[in-house]
């Protein structure tokens, strides 16, 4: 309940669209290295949320919150509830960063040190998100960090730790994956407006109101649609891709939502979820579609070379 694992799918899908964007450029995937990467960056989103949890009992964030809606906002409550005490909290984050820490130092010593950047880019950002004296989601920069070590960082991660490389169109990939972590966070904030704005939380729903974020909702909900697009039209993805923007349908029922409700935090609930959903929906099928172009071209390919090699021509 404190790791709020449900919502472990946030470190899932970026790792697995960098791995699977590696996969349709070298038709290789390392397994162990996969599993240790996305070990890493569960237990740094896990020491994340769980330090959330710390500095917003400490500010008394969490106890001004009574708009809250389980599951998506409102912290774990665990502290609120008597279940562990402040500073057993403060202790599990600091263990989940220590161990997604010790593995980043072997991805480090196995892949190279871009990984050691990347990751203490994910470790601060996870930690100062809501601890001083960064407190990064009070100065107007919490959607854009989230966006970052969320989207960007560990999709281009992933695809170095798998090829020893980085490509310019893999940040292009990652930017669906960031915009739509950062819309979950956005809504997410709605609900909390009341008790982020007592206790001087100035992320971007307070310093707008629930009106205008709203519309800017919509506008996070609909622009990751383009890098999609985009990286089909110019021949960065295989046309297979553009299945990856079928969770739009969901999307435009969270914007509809929220235009409707966004001064209503139970009847809001469902643009929350739908949110997540198209979050892990385009993640899915952008991975799957790319794993699935690319044993495509194998096996396109594999007629031509078996003829090439037995000295005949292919049909």
């Amino acid at each position: 309940m404190e790791l709020r694992a449900p919502f472990l799918t946030a470190s899932v899908v970026p790792v697995l669209v960098g791995a699977a964007l590696a996969f349709h450029h070298t038709g290789r995937w390392d397994w162990p290295l996969f599993v240790l990467t996305l070990a890493a960056m569960a237990l740094v989103h896990s020491g994340a949320n769980v330090a959330n949890d710390y500095f917003d009992h400490r500010s008394g964030n969490d106890e001004a919150n009574t708009d809250f809606v389980r599951p998506f906002t409102g912290g774990s409550r665990m502290i609120q509830k008597g279940l562990l005490s402040p500073r057993e909290v403060l202790a599990l984050s600091l263990v989940c960063f220590g161990l997604g820490s010790a593995i980043g130092v072997y991805l480090v010593y196995r892949t190279g040190l871009l990984i050691l950047v990347l990751g203490m880019l994910g470790v601060a950002g996870g930690f100062f998100y809501t601890a001083p004296p960064l407190f990064l989601v009070s100065r107007g920069v919490g959607e854009f960090v989230i966006g970052l070590n969320f989207g960007i960082l560990p999709v281009v991660g992933t695809y170095y730790i798998q090829t020893g490389v980085v490509r310019w169109e893999v940040v292009l990939f990652s930017l669906p994956v960031a915009v739509l972590i950062s819309a979950i966070l956005f809504i997410n904030q709605f609900q909390d407006f009341e008790a982020d704005r007592a206790v001087g939380k100035r992320n971007w729903v307070v310093r707008l109101g629930r009106r205008r974020s709203a519309a800017v909702f919509s506008v996070l909900m609909s622009i990751w649609t383009a890098p999609v697009i985009v990286a089909v039209v110019l021949k960065l993805g295989p046309v297979l891709c553009l299945l990856a923007l079928l969770p739009f349908v969901m999307a435009w029922k969270a914007i509809r939502t929220a235009g409707r409700h966004h001064d209503h935090p139970r009847q809001l609930t469902p643009a929350n979820a739908l949110t997540v959903l198209t979050h892990l929906a385009l993640g899915l099928l952008l991975a799957g579609t790319l794993v699935v172009a690319r044993f495509r071209t194998d096996t396109a390919a594999r007629p031509a070379v078996e003829a090439n090699v037995s000295g005949g021509r292919p049909s």
